[in-house]
């Protein structure tokens, strides 16, 4: 018989409880039990990262799972042994890398009366992105930028797209110091939403993620460890999740819609052999595509956009960087955040990833055609890419997806609809080219 535990959570605010079962059987697998389940966990301020053991032949060795998912288990495990009073006790998950300043909790096995005491007064449960005190960038259209110092002179040393998080040291003659992701600086106060409101809009304008837990991983056109193989991620790199729970039905939806071939099928073991595999893997989004992913080598989480961090280009002839390469990435980067459509070439009512590389470049007095395989075919490929490359990706069968490298090992690209025009680490996917369009 499955043995269940209930664990009621307290949140020092608002003294509410929050109830969460898990399922030993299951070990720390956590089922997709829709947004509402999400939603309560991130107003809670706790998000249960689920890492499931399952087998599957994939690049990369299985890693440590840390965080938000070992303190729970051990919290679970202490109140199932008595020996934690569920009335009194707080669980926190350990702070974000870079958050120095934002106060960690001791493991749930160790946290006493007197620890409790040395948190700051409005210390409670955490959200998954480890900010104590949230922070939401909903006030803007597009983007906002992090600066150095709390000026509008102030240097910019990232951006913050709409909706993203951020933890919020403190607020001062307007401004806000803040930390995000791997960007610390400081933003206009103003367009952010904070505390409370932020939390209940997190459930809102969050999302459900999966993070890559080894380097390397294979992303598989189909739910099979057979099947060819769609692209190679990195480990960290975030994906939006689509489906969790994956149905035979659901797969051949998939097949109609990204018109996956009768020989992929047959490569993946037919229908049959992936009926078989369906509760080892999710469906994720790849930019405006659909793969799947090893549950094996991921960690299930809800949570928001992060800051990215950027530098201005200059023009140097030491670093070989020219005025026409670094004026088209500085022009780029204006239109983060702008929409993403399919078929689209407006930079700022709507562009699909082509349509924004050949956007670009028509400014600057070259002419590439509406398609990221027939721009790859008149670029000069390059091995060390210099602000102003293309980074081509494939979907395994044929080059499927373009963005423009930045520098500092960044790309800007028209991703999907969900996140529209971005910026993301240029290895997010192992490209199938680096090409140049001009010197």
């Amino acid at each position: 018989m499955t043995d269940y535990i209930d664990v009621a959570i307290i949140l020092n605010k608002c003294n509410n409880f929050v109830t969460i079962t898990i399922c030993k059987e299951e070990g720390n697998k956590m089922k997709k039990y829709g947004k509402k389940l999400f939603a309560l966990a991130l107003a809670s301020g706790l998000i249960v990262g689920s890492v499931c053991s399952v087998q599957a032949a994939m690049v990369g060795s299985e890693e440590q799972v840390e965080g938000a998912t070992v303190l729970l288990e051990q919290y679970c495990s202490n109140v199932a042994n008595g020996t934690v009073d569920v009335k009194t006790s707080e669980v926190l998950v350990a702070s974000e890398p870079n958050a120095t300043a934002v106060p960690t909790a001791a493991p749930a096995s160790e946290q006493t009366a007197d620890t409790a005491k040395k948190t700051d007064k409005d210390t409670h449960v955490e959200l998954n992105l480890n900010y104590s005190r949230l922070g939401v960038a909903n006030k803007v259209d597009t983007y906002l930028n992090v600066r150095k110092k709390p000026s509008e002179s102030g240097k910019v040393v990232g951006k913050m797209t709409k909706n993203a998080g951020c933890h919020v040291y403190h607020i001062k003659k307007g401004w806000a110091k803040i930390v995000s992701g791997k960007v610390k600086g400081y933003v206009k106060a103003s367009y952010l939403t904070t505390d409370e409101k932020a939390e209940k809009l997190a459930t809102k304008v969050g999302r459900e993620c999966v993070e890559i837990q080894t380097d390397s991983l294979r992303v598989r056109a189909l739910p099979s460890t057979s099947a060819p193989i769609y692209s190679v991620v990195s480990e960290g790199e975030e994906f939006t999740m689509k489906e969790g729970e994956l149905t035979l039905d659901y797969v051949k939806k998939i097949v109609k819609k990204q018109k996956i071939s009768k020989d992929a099928i047959k490569r993946a073991g037919g229908y049959e052999a992936m009926q078989e595999q369906l509760k080892d893997f999710i469906c994720i989004y790849v930019d405006d595509d659909y793969a799947f992913v090893a549950k094996d080598f991921v960690k299930e989480q809800y949570t928001l956009k992060r800051a990215t961090k950027v530098s201005t280009v200059k023009a140097s002839s030491s670093s070989g960087v020219s005025s026409s390469q670094a004026s088209i990435v500085e022009y780029a980067k204006q239109f983060l955040g702008n929409r993403y459509v399919w078929g689209g070439a407006s930079l700022t009512n709507g562009t699909d990833c082509s349509g924004f590389t050949m956007s670009l470049y028509a400014k600057y007095g070259h002419s590439l055609p509406h398609n990221a395989a027939a721009q790859a075919g008149c670029t000069r490929k390059v091995s060390s890419p210099k602000p102003g490359d293309l980074f081509f990706y494939s979907n395994g069968s044929r080059i499927n997806h373009v963005a423009m490298y930045i520098g500092g090992g960044m790309v800007i690209h028209a991703s999907n609809p969900r996140d529209g025009i971005k910026i993301s680490n240029a290895y997010y996917r192992h490209p199938a080219k680096i090409g140049r369009v001009m010197n």
